[in-house]
């Protein structure tokens, strides 16, 4: 296996959530994150893209599923997995002696801080009190306005609904970033990563980690 890099992004997948214990005996809550390979398979640079970035593949299938022409960009970098996702990191001073070669753990150590990125879970077609925490009318039975949001409009002037008012709708499904969060553990062997507290997203969905922007 080629010689790893070490760069301040990676990706995992979600497999869940569990208690440890640290050295002095306090409950931890953590989220399990799932390590996968992350393969650097494009390199951008001024010259032919107009900016720097490294462009990271992920998401492992079998051959079948991997299409031709994302089979003919993964030979390009010499890549063997069958990855089936991508994404961009920006970064100054980029080097091709990194294309093709597999992404390190070595920047999340224990006790660094993280901020992960995901998809959270769809809730679907939400009302006003579940999506924006409206309070809601009177629960009594002749009431008639029990979760409604009440009126939304204007008079003569100006006769439209406002930009932006808080009505029913989709809800969930969003892309979300928790900032400052703690690792705890690291364990490459086995195969896993664990984060204090929770993190975004449903059970075997895919999640950003990256070094903290505001540490």
């Amino acid at each position: 296996m080629s010689e790893k890099v070490a760069l301040p992004q990676f990706f995992g997948v979600k497999a869940g959530m569990t208690r440890i214990f640290d050295a002095e005996g306090n409950h931890v809550t953590v989220t399990v994150i799932k390590l996968i390979p992350n393969f650097v398979t494009q390199v951008k640079t001024k010259e032919t893209d107009g900016y720097e970035a490294y462009q990271i593949g992920y998401g492992e299938k079998r051959e079948s599923l991997v299409n031709k022409a994302t089979k003919g960009h993964l030979a390009k970098s010499k890549t063997a997995a069958n990855l089936t996702r991508f994404a961009e990191i920006r970064t100054e001073g980029v080097t091709s002696e990194y294309l093709g070669k597999q992404l390190s753990l070595e920047p999340f150590v224990a006790e660094t801080s993280i901020d992960v990125c995901s998809t959270s879970k769809g809730k679907g077609m939400q009302g006003v009190m579940k999506k924006y925490n409206f309070k809601g009318g009177p629960a009594a039975h002749g009431s008639m306005f029990h979760r409604r949001p009440g009126a939304i409009g204007n008079r003569a002037t100006p006769a439209r609904v406002f930009k932006g008012k808080k009505m029913p709708g989709h809800m969930g499904a969003a892309k979300v970033t928790v900032q400052n969060l703690k690792v705890v553990e690291v364990n490459e062997e086995k195969g896993y990563l664990l984060v204090r507290g929770s993190v975004p997203g449903a059970k075997n969905g895919f999640v950003k980690i990256s070094k903290s922007i505001k540490k």
